[in-house]
């Protein structure tokens, strides 16, 4: 009979210890398989969007590519770029157009348009520094375009930002 009593004991924290055990794994493993969401009304989500909307896939690959390199005045390549530079090489390899390479001339030949008649691939322009053009970005869709920023590099970015607004000069196509 004292066999039996201590075994019961044993065979009791055996199935708790068993259950606990099922119970972590369980927990751990629906951790794994647990699918995170970015609320949509966030600015992140917003440029997802309009990536995500883009028309042409080749523009899509592009941004992506270039995506995070870091702005550096001058740059014309993947070690640092600046927003003219960086509009001069979308618009080259996306829609074969050349521009200037400054962005003060390249809005001299944008075909100017109204901010709410803008299509993928035009062009927005900023005076950040006073009265003359000094950045530039491109258009993507539902108010968001993607530009070289001096303090985060190639992002997607949102126009109607009050940042933006205020400096907004001129926006156009080429063709």
């Amino acid at each position: 009979m004292e066999r039996t009593l201590k075994l019961i004991p044993f065979t009791f924290h055996l199935k708790r210890n068993i259950f606990f055990l099922i119970a972590i794994i369980f927990f751990l493993s629906s951790c794994g398989t647990r699918k995170y969401t970015v609320k949509n009304d966030t600015k992140a989500s917003k440029a997802a969007d309009a990536m995500a909307n883009l028309q042409s896939k080749s523009l899509y690959r592009f941004i992506t590519d270039w995506t995070g390199v870091k702005y550096r005045f001058g740059g014309l390549d993947k070690g640092g770029i600046d927003c003219s530079g960086f509009a001069f090489l979308l618009e080259k390899e996306i829609y074969g157009i050349t521009l200037p390479r400054i962005s003060r001339e390249q809005a001299n030949v944008v075909k100017r348009k109204n901010i709410d008649n803008l299509k993928e691939g035009d062009l927005v322009f900023f005076s950040f520094g006073g009265n003359d053009v000094d950045h530039v970005g491109v258009y993507l869709n539902n108010g968001f375009f993607v530009h070289a920023s001096t303090t985060r590099g190639v992002i997607v970015d949102d126009l109607t930002l009050p940042a933006y607004q205020r400096v907004f000069v001129k926006s156009g196509s080429v063709n």
